[in-house]
């Protein structure tokens, strides 16, 4: 069986940097089946990857989230594999924004790769982050050639993504449109959206058509997470992905919920999920998948997957699935959830 190697992207985040082959590896155990013996390796030093497979694909390959470049392993040398260009956008889509508490994009890239792995549609698909922040996981989406869709409480993050996305797609010469609205319920003002769309198969002076390429769409909601539903209406969406908060940003005020005093936060993210989890789940197609990633010092891996089943959604939570719980810093330790919807 013909050995191979896939050297590593290294991350910009020491921390992540640190975990990140133990994770790339169990992803790639995941999301490729055709391949065995995976183990971590290195070439001249730098992180990589060992597997064997008859027949690899490719494009499976080339979906890696922190795949550098794949090589095939003879006689001691490395032939390097001639993977396809996935990436429908340039990479800075995701990698300029800068900002305290921001996840690692690599991770971002991995929890999303895991997620629509368990997706047998063909895309470009619909995706969910219904909390969305200042939006790692929307324009993650849509440098790979999928749909985005957020919902976010914090005005000011809304603000500071829409800023962003409006002055990229204009700074890079991309046929688009990109607009903020107010939303209105019953004759008032509920918060605002934010609709856009890529036009890549267009092009412009300095922005070459991508003849057949998709036209990438995005709406942003501000608003709680718990009334997605709500703001979305009949639509439904083939997966959500999400970083679950690990402070109360995304806490709608307590006495609609729990019966706190009114301008009060609910500062539990356990609390905010188990209300959060039955709205995600009525928004996800048959087939879809909802793939979570958060503090495991706030929330149980067991008591989450018991709100997952109890809202209808099987956690996949054998072999390789439990291998992606690390370290971020003295008060987070990360892991993530895929469940699947029936």
């Amino acid at each position: 069986m013909p050995d191979f190697k896939m050297l590593l992207n290294p991350s910009a985040n020491h921390v992540y940097r640190q975990a990140a082959p133990a994770l790339a590896a169990a992803e790639l155990e995941i999301t490729a089946p055709f391949a065995s013996q995976v183990d971590l390796a290195s070439i001249g030093g730098a992180p990589a990857l060992s597997f064997s497979a008859d027949d690899p694909d490719e494009l499976v390959l080339a979906a890696q989230s922190l795949m550098l470049a794949c090589f095939e392993e003879k006689a001691g040398w490395l032939r390097p594999l001639a993977l396809p260009e996935l990436n429908v956008m340039d990479d800075d889509l995701v990698t300029i924004p800068k900002y305290p508490g921001k996840t690692n994009e690599a991770f971002t890239r991995l929890l999303l790769h895991l997620t629509l792995s368990q997706i047998s549609r063909p895309g470009p698909l619909e995706v969910l982050d219904p909390l969305a922040g200042r939006g790692t996981t929307l324009l993650a989406a849509w440098q790979i050639g999928h749909h985005s869709y957020g919902v976010d409480a914090d005005s000011k993050a809304f603000d500071a993504f829409a800023g962003y996305l409006k002055t990229y797609l204009r700074t890079k010469r991309i046929k688009h449109s990109a607009q903020v609205s107010p939303v209105r319920r019953d004759g008032r003002s509920i918060g605002r959206r934010l609709d856009a769309e890529a036009r890549l198969d267009e092009a412009t002076r300095d922005h070459p058509a991508n003849p057949g390429g998709p036209r990438l769409k995005m709406t942003v909601f501000t608003g709680d997470t718990r009334d997605s539903a709500a703001l979305f209406g009949r639509k439904r969406f083939d997966a959500i992905v999400t970083d679950a908060p690990y402070g109360i940003v995304h806490g709608a005020e307590a006495h609609r919920r729990q019966g706190h005093q009114p301008g009060g936060r609910d500062r539990s993210p356990a609390a905010l999920l188990a209300e959060a989890i039955p709205v995600w789940r009525s928004q996800l197609k048959s087939g879809g998948a909802l793939g979570i990633s958060w503090n495991t010092y706030t929330l149980d891996r067991s008591e989450l997957l018991r709100m997952l089943a109890a809202a209808g959604l099987h956690g996949l939570d054998a072999g390789p699935w439990r291998s992606f719980e690390h370290r971020v810093d003295s008060s987070i330790v990360r892991d993530l959830v895929v469940a699947v919807a029936d």
